[in-house]
Formats: C-alpha cells, sequence, structure tokens
C-alpha cells in the first residue's frame, strides 16, 4: 500500500491506497515540532480502526508546502515503515508537467499536485483549479496538465480570523452557510457570517468570470479543499467538488514517477 501526506498550512493529510483505490485518510493539524514518534502513535491507531497493519505499507510519497515538517515525515517513514520517503517535486518524482510561469521554483507543491490529479480527471480540458485552504488560490491548468499560473487570496477562516482579530467587540463565530439568503443581517453574528460567506460566493463568481474571459476557451471548475463543501449548494460557481484532489494527485504522482526521471 501507498501512504501519501500532504501537508498544508494548517492541517496535514495522510491516506492509504492500494493501486488507485482510496482506502482510507485522515486529517490532524499541522505542527512542524510533532516527531515521528508522535506521527506513528496517532497513525496506528487510525489504521487499526480501518482494519489495516502499518507492515502493509510498502511506499510513501509527501508533498508538503512546510519545508520544516518534512524531516519528521521523513524519519517516520524509514523508522516505522522501513522505507525512503518520495518527496513530491524531487527526483524521482520530479511534476512531469510544464509549469508556465514566470518562477515555476515559487509554485507551491500542493498546486502543482493538484494540477497533475485535475489532469487525470479531466484530461484534454481547460480547467480551473479552486482550492480552499489557509488561503483561497485559483489555477488554471490547460488542456496537456500544464500549470498556466493563477490567483492566491486571502482564506475564508483567515479572513474572519482577521476580522475578529482587529475588531475587538466583534465575537468569533463559526462560518457556515446562512440559513437564508438574505444579505440583511439582523444580530452581529449572522452580518458577519453574511459578510464572510456572501463575500466570498461574490468574490468567487466575479474571478471565475475574469478567469473565463481572459482565457477564451470553456473552462471546467473543479473545487477541493477542506472548505470546498462549505460552498456546495453554490451549484452554479462548480463543475465538480473533488475532496481528494490532492491526495489523489500524490496517487499519480508515484505511479507516474518512472516516466519523470
Amino acid at each position: 500500500m501507498l501512504l501519501a501526506i500532504d501537508v498544508g498550512n494548517t492541517n496535514a493529510k495522510f491516506a492509504i491506497f492500494r493501486g488507485q483505490e482510496l482506502l482510507a485518510r485522515w486529517r490532524i493539524a499541522t505542527d512542524d515540532r510533532r516527531t515521528a514518534d508522535e506521527y506513528m502513535v496517532w497513525l496506528d491507531q487510525l489504521m487499526r480502526i480501518e482494519g489495516h497493519e502499518r507492515r502493509e505499507v510498502d511506499a510513501v510519497i509527501i508533498s508538503t508546502v512546510v519545508p520544516r515538517a518534512l524531516h519528521n515525515l521523513q524519519l517516520l517513514a524509514v523508522k516505522y515503515f522501513g522505507v525512503d520517503a518520495l518527496v513530491a517535486g524531487r527526483e524521482p518524482v520530479t511534476w512531469g508537467i510544464a509549469l508556465k510561469v514566470d518562477e515555476p521554483q515559487s509554485v507551491g507543491a500542493d498546486r502543482a499536485v493538484n494540477a497533475i490529479s485535475a489532469q487525470a480527471v479531466e484530461p484534454g480540458k481547460d480547467k480551473l483549479v479552486i482550492s480552499f485552504g489557509t488561503a483561497t488560490t485559483l489555477d488554471h491548468i490547460g488542456p496537456n496538465g500544464a500549470y498556466m499560473g493563477g490567483i492566491i487570496a486571502p482564506g475564508v477562516n483567515l479572513s474572519l480570523e482577521a476580522l475578529v482579530a482587529a475588531a475587538a467587540k466583534l465575537p468569533r463565530i463559526a462560518i457556515e452557510a446562512p440559513a437564508t439568503d438574505s444579505v440583511i443581517g439582523r444580530t452581529t453574528e449572522s452580518q458577519m457570517l453574511i459578510g464572510v460567506y456572501w463575500g466570498y460566493v461574490s468574490m468567487m463568481e466575479g474571478l471565475i468570470a475574469r478567469m473565463k474571459a481572459e482565457i477564451g476557451k470553456p473552462l471546467t471548475v473543479v473545487a477541493t479543499g477542506g472548505l470546498a463543501t462549505l460552498f456546495q449548494e453554490q451549484a452554479h460557481l462548480f463543475d465538480r467538488i473533488e475532496p481528494d484532489l490532492t491526495l489523489n494527485g500524490l496517487m499519480h504522482l508515484y505511479h507516474q514517477r518512472k516516466t519523470t526521471i
């Protein structure tokens, strides 16, 4: 089995695959101080709950946008699974896709992996991948899988946290879809929720429309990330929601590695 690990700024996601089948997935808060031993205590229990043993894992692949977390994850692979972890973007698992931007070395690992995964699910089409994480990113992927560039915007929770931090009297609220379509709130909490939620919907509508107009071709919009399902009722925004896009991208990258050496 393959253990795929995707480390974002907020959460680290772990998944096990048998071939191309995703068997189980788990999430833990990102902490670059977490040791290999701590990871294994947590992961071993979850694997057992799902009916899997660590001895079944014979390969590990890692994608991370938090460089300081990498060492302990590599140690996890060696110490507990007996393998050297493959690191996405490094030999022998270079991307295998064109990064058609001015600074290809600065493209985040998660965005490159998402491009690979989007190409697997929508080959031959221009794609817009929207990832809702710590930041919200919108990336144009060409019909041949090339990464063409994109947009970085503050994430939903980041926007809300900044609002609460900067305004002493505003309460901390949980982000969720408002109960109605009204954009006139009657309480402080409802006004904040409307501002964040409908503000984000409006931002997505505007940015998607601008990107479609600039690209000038039909565009398949794919959403992913932990908060993508928050907007699932706004069906006009996306053509499909793929919660496991990044993890599946790591799986595809692992299987493609021999062709990209």
